[in-house]
């Protein structure tokens, strides 16, 4: 199992803090965010992370270098980091060969997400908090008994059984992944290449059995505005901290 990283945005949100320094690699408590996801992954066994890389990609690099503890990392660069995240997850699809989990980099949890999510008796699976509040910026997850069955900051099904709002992290099965990178190759030709990954993993779904594993209850939170910063640093970050044994 190796985890893809998608660190290549912008993140215009949270300017002007993200003019100079990449927003993963921003200050959560004593480290940068980028380095607290990496030795999770380090403590959940995880032993290769290939970072997908854009935007001050040379910061990224100098922090992660060429192995972060027992973790080799390895890069891979997606030049037009200003469109859409489809086209970061499609620059890595020579990793898509084998399980990975894939993950946005601007999230902050405790390590028990990694052991839930690695644990998960489904090939193919996404982490999911059913406590969320709705503002409409979520991506939601819809499903019906073990699966999603659907997912978008607008889309909604018919009909359902649970919502949640997805953590930003998914685990691919070997089975699953070239059905994914087929479906970014059409959102990617559809889109113009301005759509987000998570696109591709709604039209996954509807094609292929995704399970879901429940974290509702614990800390976390993705970082898209200076408020989430705020929140990550003040409130998340103490109860992860807790659950983390630190």
């Amino acid at each position: 199992m190796k985890a893809i990283i998608l660190a290549a945005g912008v993140a215009r949100r949270l300017a002007p803090l993200t003019d100079r320094t990449h927003k993963c690699l921003l200050p959560v408590g004593d480290r940068p965010l980028l380095g607290r996801m990496l030795a999770a992954l380090d403590a959940a066994g995880v032993r290769e992370a290939v970072l997908v890389v854009g935007h001050f990609a040379d910061q990224v690099r100098a922090l992660a270098g060429t192995r972060f503890g027992r973790v080799r990392v390895r890069y891979v660069e997606n030049p037009q980091y200003t469109k859409g995240s489809a086209l970061s997850l499609y620059a890595a699809r020579d990793h898509l060969k084998e399980p990975a989990l894939v993950m946005d980099a601007d999230v902050l949890f405790p390590r028990e997400f990694l052991r839930r999510l690695l644990a998960a008796p489904a090939p193919s699976a996404f982490l999911v908090d059913r406590g969320f509040a709705d503002t409409g910026e979520e991506v939601k997850y819809y499903t019906r008994g073990d699966r999603v069955i659907a997912l978008g900051k607008k889309v909604v099904p018919e009909s359902w059984e649970q919502v949640g709002e997805g953590v930003g992290f998914f685990k691919c099965g070997a089975e699953a992944a070239p059905e994914l990178v087929r479906l970014l190759e059409r959102v990617i030709g559809e889109g113009g290449g301005l759509d987000e990954y998570e696109d591709a993993l709604h039209l996954l779904v509807q094609e292929h059995h995704v399970g879901w594993v429940d974290v509702t209850g614990l800390p976390w939170t993705e970082i898209d505005f200076v408020e989430d910063l705020r929140r990550a640093r003040e409130e998340v970050l103490p109860r992860v901290a807790r659950l983390d044994g630190e």
